[in-house]
């Protein structure tokens, strides 16, 4: 099988993403979708954020403007920016969104299907202890 080109990408419409498994103002500009990856760029509003969920075969992010919040389940958020990688092994529920003082963008490959569970508790966010780095 040959290699697959995506060619430079424009977005042709990102669409304004605040249903089911957002808070706050996102927006999503899908590059490539198929039944094994999606490859996406998303950009985040200040303080806007993804539910708690989980990747069936994982996820790559890597953050493109801005700064940001990832969050494991039982762990403390920790600060991301411009220019980071993280990687959601298999199974880990996380939620990931731009900071109180940012506009966050970051691309993202996701392999598998995805679980969305219940929203990050609005009151704890901005009172939330950012621990630095990974």
């Amino acid at each position: 099988m040959p290699s697959t080109i995506f060619p430079a990408h424009q977005p042709s419409n990102p669409a304004q993403r605040s249903g089911p498994s957002f808070t706050g103002t996102v927006f999503s500009d899908v590059i490539h979708r198929d039944a094994t990856v999606s490859l996406a760029n998303v950009t985040f509003t200040p303080c806007s954020r993804t539910f708690w969920h989980t990747h069936e075969d994982g996820q790559m992010i890597r953050v493109l403007s801005g700064s940001g919040l990832v969050c494991d389940k039982g762990g403390e958020p920790r600060r991301i920016q411009a220019g980071d990688v993280v990687w959601a092994a298999p199974g880990t529920t996380h939620w990931h969104g731009a900071d109180e003082g940012s506009i966050m963008t970051h691309f993202v490959v996701t392999r598998g299907r995805t679980v969305w569970g219940e929203e990050v508790d609005g009151d704890e966010w901005p009172r939330v202890e950012v621990r630095e780095g990974a």
